[in-house]
């Protein structure tokens, strides 16, 4: 992709700029008022959010990640998407589905009337992908960047027959230290533990980590909020679209065998994941379409936040 040409078509001075980014894929720098980002055209992942009035990203990003062809970005806001998890079929697919492995278009590009930036990447079937996944589509993120993050995924079927997908947001949200945190919104749902052989538990209370954690929770119906006593914030997560959430942290073993992170950057996020997985698998008609979109917006208290951007300048 040329980087001069994608600013000639998309470019919005002061607002939409396209770089050349880490391992030279094609990056795009979001700013105005309220916010920034950085997304990655490869794999069609938002990278980074960053409100104006705040001192921390919302998102972790490995300083191990791999930005190679072929291989995921750890960190930001993957896209899982045929099928979320090991291939269903079982037939050596990659997991996760394959779009957080390629290129992406760019759609469009615009500012909404309240100052927010747009930006759409779009994706549809290659002799590629359907040697992997025989349908025909077009898939869609929708990223909207203002006072809040907003990431729409929508899903167009263009065959003749229902296909039936699971998919996934999957957002690492950095957090100032894995033991003092606490997500609520899942009290009382059931969960299937990943880490216990796929037993089916309820959920009492808040979820605190201090372990591996590896569980899909089941018909979700409130909102999420990530409870930071260290970085003195709380994270809100909204989805429409969704009946099921997935929580994720490797904790210290998984962490030190992995290439793409550093041995205790279990410590620094949390992935709380906005999906349709497990029985919450999604049947998009022929010719129809389906969308998933989660919300995410930082609060607290606005002394607080002016008195710790003060004590980091």
């Amino acid at each position: 992709m040329n980087i001069e040409q994608l600013n000639s078509d998309f470019g919005i001075a002061e607002h939409i700029k396209f770089i050349a980014g880490a391992g030279g894929f094609p990056f795009i720098r979001v700013d105005n008022e309220r916010a920034s980002a950085v997304i990655s055209v490869y794999g069609g992942q938002v990278l980074s959010y960053h409100p104006a009035n705040e001192p921390h990203n919302l998102m972790f990003l490995s300083e191990a990640a791999y930005y190679q062809s072929g291989k995921g970005i750890k960190g930001g806001a993957p896209i899982c998407w045929p099928w979320f998890g090991p291939d269903p079929e079982r037939r050596g697919r990659p997991a996760h589905g394959f779009v957080r492995t390629r290129f992406w278009n760019i759609t469009k590009t615009g500012i909404n009337p309240d100052g927010d930036c747009q930006v759409t990447l779009g994706l549809t079937e290659s002799p590629e992908t359907s040697a992997i996944w025989p349908h025909l589509f077009d898939l869609s993120l929708e990223i909207t960047v203002g006072e809040s993050l907003n990431l729409e995924l929508v899903t167009r079927n263009r065959t003749a027959q229902a296909v039936t997908i699971t998919q996934a947001l999957h957002t690492y949200f950095k957090v100032g230290d894995i033991s003092q945190i606490a997500i609520f919104g899942m009290q009382g749902a059931e969960y299937v533990d990943k880490t216990d052989n796929g037993i089916v538990k309820a959920q009492a209370g808040a979820i605190t980590i201090d372990r591996e954690v590896d569980r899909i929770y089941r018909n979700v119906q409130r909102e999420q909020v990530i409870e930071d006593a260290v970085l003195n914030r709380r994270i809100r997560i909204t989805a429409r679209g969704s009946k099921t959430a997935v929580v994720w942290n490797p904790w210290v073993k998984i962490s030190a065998e992995m290439g793409d992170l550093e041995d205790d950057d279990y410590k620094r996020f949390v992935c709380v994941e906005t999906a349709n997985a497990d029985v919450d698998a999604v049947e998009v008609p022929a010719a129809g379409e389906s969308r998933l979109v989660a919300n995410y917006r930082i609060e607290r208290d606005m002394a607080e936040v002016l008195k710790e951007i003060k004590s980091l300048q």
